[in-house]
């Protein structure tokens, strides 16, 4: 018998954790393995030797039931970047090569990473590492992003309960707007630094314009759509990716005092509703503000969608199957075989085509002017936003599994 591992990395979600209760259910089912091991703080943690015995602390249903339904990355996250896998340097080999003494040391034969693009990257390398020294560790990645942009799967789990939390609070900021005849707008900017997923959820709830990365954005065109919507109501209100950018590629928010990177090389955006709120004002003079969901859309399990939790579930548990039966080197991955009605599958696609690659939204599903998304594009994501899971209440506050 062999153990197996498992790790979180990346921005957490609603679902994270529903998956790694599928991943731990299906291993402890198994007679190939004998303890389930958490990695604490992902891969960084793993290197630092800071594990953690899911066997005993996932013990009973309740225990499951309770993961399931709590927000945020039990196990704690990094964005540690790996070195290549291929480099001879000595300080990258030496990486390698203290990360399988570790594996190897606690016989790990399953290792799961639940994450987004760059958890998939991490992975990809240590299956090729593996390869490359003849280990027969058994890597397999799982997905979880809220900004539904990984490649070569359907959706990813997180991204319902996100796109629920969006569409619902953008239902009641155009409830709040309505009740005065002061001409104003309010900028709602939600994540989605390169894809705009998110931010196409909010056109559930029918806000007045809604732009996305994908197209091009345009100041002069963005206020003549406010001037003819102003003309005919006094609140409009717009809702914008974090990552919206002009025709050269610049980031609508991007200056040079005010952006970073991450050691993936991805720039931190923020600030973009402020920037369109200011624009706004100068141009229009009508009142304007803005609502950043921030980490909000991405931590709340009070409204996560019932879809979502069930089918984070299900790939977490299909992952662990893909190891159990020797694949390597691969990703579970969702498989839309109908919208209405919706029916989806589990199915794996290897990591060389998943890895450093980003899932836009196609721009069939983005209207010619591009300041709103096509009913197409609503029918696909309703789906993925149904049912509530209720978690458990104790005082009238949710009851969260804490590792």
């Amino acid at each position: 018998m062999k153990n197996a591992i498992i790790g979180q990395s990346g921005g957490p979600t609603a679902a994270i954790n529903a998956t790694l209760s599928g991943v731990v259910r299906e291993l402890a089912k198994s007679d190939k393995v004998d303890t389930i091991y958490g990695m604490l703080n992902g891969i960084e943690g793993c290197m630092q030797e800071k594990f953690c015995n899911l066997s005993k602390l996932l013990f009973t249903e309740n225990d499951f039931v309770r993961l399931e339904k709590t927000p945020s990355a039990a196990l704690g996250s990094c964005r540690l970047k790996l070195p290549a896998e291929t480099s001879d340097k000595p300080e990258d080999v030496e990486t390698y090569t203290k990360l399988f003494e570790i594996l190897n040391r606690y016989n790990i034969g399953y290792f799961f990473y639940i994450g987004g693009n760059d958890s998939m990257d991490t992975i990809r390398k240590l299956s090729s590492y593996g390869d490359k020294i003849g280990s027969d560790i058994r890597f397999v990645g799982i997905p979880k992003t809220i900004d539904n942009d990984l490649a070569c799967t359907d959706h990813t789990p997180g991204y319902g309960s996100a796109a629920k939390y969006v569409a619902a609070s953008v239902a009641e900021i155009l409830c709040d707007t309505a009740v005065y005849k002061l001409k104003a707008v309010t900028v709602v900017e939600i994540m989605g630094r390169d894809a705009g997923w998110l931010t196409a959820a909010a056109a559930l709830s029918k806000p007045d314009l809604v732009y996305l990365p994908e197209v091009p954005f345009s100041v002069d065109e963005f206020i003549e759509d406010l001037r003819e919507i102003l003309d005919r109501k006094p609140n409009v209100v717009v809702a914008v990716s974090e990552g919206i950018r002009d025709k050269n590629g610049r980031y609508i928010s991007e200056s040079e005092d005010n952006v970073k990177t991450d050691s993936f090389g991805h720039k931190q955006l923020s600030g973009t509703g402020r920037v369109l709120e200011a624009i706004i004002k100068e141009k229009i003079g009508c009142k304007a503000r803005t609502v950043e969901f921030s980490i909000l859309q991405r931590c709340a399990a009070h409204i996560a969608s019932a879809a979502d939790i069930e089918e984070s579930i299900k790939i977490g548990s299909f992952g662990a199957r893909l190891a159990l039966e020797g694949e390597s080197g691969c990703m579970a991955t969702f498989v839309r075989t109908s919208t209405k009605p919706y029916s989806c599958t589990c199915q794996k696609a290897e990591l060389n085509s998943v890895a450093n690659v980003v899932r836009q939204v196609p721009r069939e599903f983005i209207n010619e002017r591009g300041n709103h998304v096509t009913s197409e594009c609503i029918e696909w994501i309703r789906p993925l936003v149904l049912g509530e899971s209720i978690p458990e209440f104790e005082n009238g506050l949710p009851v969260q599994f804490i590792i």
